[in-house]
């Protein structure tokens, strides 16, 4: 059986202020198109269909047309909710819609239940594992203490399970979206961190043929059978250096597993470039980012005139300026966001106590710590669902 696996299209999403429909609804043609050329037999979509859970009525009709298209192929389409969506509103009308060929996996009690499509070596069960909020599924799923691996392997274990009951030699595909160790993140990524630990093992989603994750906007595979497709379209200057696409997964009769990447159309090249203004606007070497998407890193000392508008002369799509003069880390003019980049929440929060009292938080105090951010993270998530 040929797959097609993508994930995180964030319909409805914009890029430093670019307004990214017609980008997304150029990916939908090439997805519809890919699968036309290259006969794909199911389409699998892991999460994040959407930017936000109210998306815009653009991003709706957007989505609308690619159902029916794929629809409209008689190719089945396998799709699971991510964080960035409601899980409920994309799953509305889901019964009705399963009818066309398009199954909507939202609902974290159907992990267990596959869809089975089939092909001339047999049964194939998909099984949708829809973005798992520990705090919101750990009475479902039974666990004790709310974490992202507890509640995944919990339902992986419901996949197993109903695995076990199938033929003998029927193939199984998990979509899930989550962090799995051993992925690369972007800066465009929501944080989805619970207890201190976002990510889980791979080991977690053992004894099924291929996993699709979404999450992550990297194209990577972690193992063989455990791969992330990313997102279709560039969402942050942090992922400058990714190659955009999707994989094209043949699934062999005894659950064997290759995958190709297909390259997905970007609509501008992303350039991070860094040096003294004068450096930008003279350097020959730069004048293959004369037409990309610019982010600009300025290291003078002080601040130039006019920086933006002199340095979109040369470069028309500037969409970002930073300032980080070059001066030593232990001067005073070291901004402060500097100091505190690549640091999580817990860790600004445990040096603000050594800061306020000369001594660390001990280990009571980082749980209580811990349990306070997981809170307002789960509290955020829950409102965000009730819109």
């Amino acid at each position: 059986m040929r797959l097609l696996h993508t994930s995180d299209w964030h319909l409805g999403r914009a890029f430093h202020r670019v307004n990214m429909l017609g980008a997304q609804a150029g990916f939908v043609g090439h997805l519809v198109e890919t699968v036309r050329e290259h006969s794909v037999d199911a389409v699998v979509v892991s999460g994040d269909v959407y930017d936000r859970a109210v998306p815009p009525l653009a991003a709706v009709e957007l989505f609308d047309d690619a159902l029916h298209r794929l629809a409209g192929l008689g190719v089945p389409t396998v799709m699971i909710s991510g964080n960035h969506d409601s899980a409920r509103r994309l799953g509305v009308g889901a019964g009705l819609i399963d009818r066309a060929g398009i199954h909507l996996r939202t609902d974290p009690a159907g992990c267990g239940t596959p869809v089975v499509l089939g092909d001339a070596h047999g049964d194939v069960a998909f099984y949708g594992l829809p973005y798992l909020e520990p705090a919101l599924v750990k009475t479902e799923f039974g666990v004790e203490k709310a974490g992202h691996e507890a509640v995944l392997a919990a339902a992986m274990d419901r996949v197993r399970a109903d695995l076990a009951t199938r033929a003998a030699g029927t193939r199984s595909v998990v979509l899930a979206h989550a962090f799995v160790t051993g992925g690369e993140q972007s800066d465009s990524e929501r944080d989805i961190t619970v207890g201190g630990v976002a990510a889980v093992p791979a080991g977690v989603f053992d004894g099924v043929d291929y996993v699709a994750l979404g999450h992550l906007h990297g194209c990577q595979t972690l193992t063989e059978r455990v791969r992330y497709s990313g997102s279709p379209l560039p969402y942050s200057f942090s992922e400058h250096r990714h190659r955009k696409s999707m994989w094209l997964v043949d699934l062999g009769a005894d659950g064997s597993v290759t995958a190709e990447r297909i390259d997905c159309p970007v609509p501008r090249a992303l350039a991070r470039l860094r040096g003294t203004l004068a450096d930008l606007l003279a350097d020959p070497e730069l004048t293959p980012h004369e037409d990309a998407w610019v982010e600009a890193t300025l290291t003078d000392p002080v601040r130039p005139d006019e920086p933006m508008a002199r340095l979109t002369e040369r470069f028309p799509h500037t969409l970002s300026l930073v300032f980080d003069p070059e001066r030593a880390p232990d001067e005073p003019g070291v901004s402060y966001a500097r100091r505190l980049a690549d640091r999580s929440d817990q860790q600004i929060a445990e040096d603000f106590v050594t800061h306020v009292r000369g001594a660390g938080p001990d280990d009571d105090e980082q749980a209580v710590l811990r349990d306070a951010f997981d809170a307002v993270r789960a509290d955020e998530t829950v409102r965000e669902v009730a819109r």
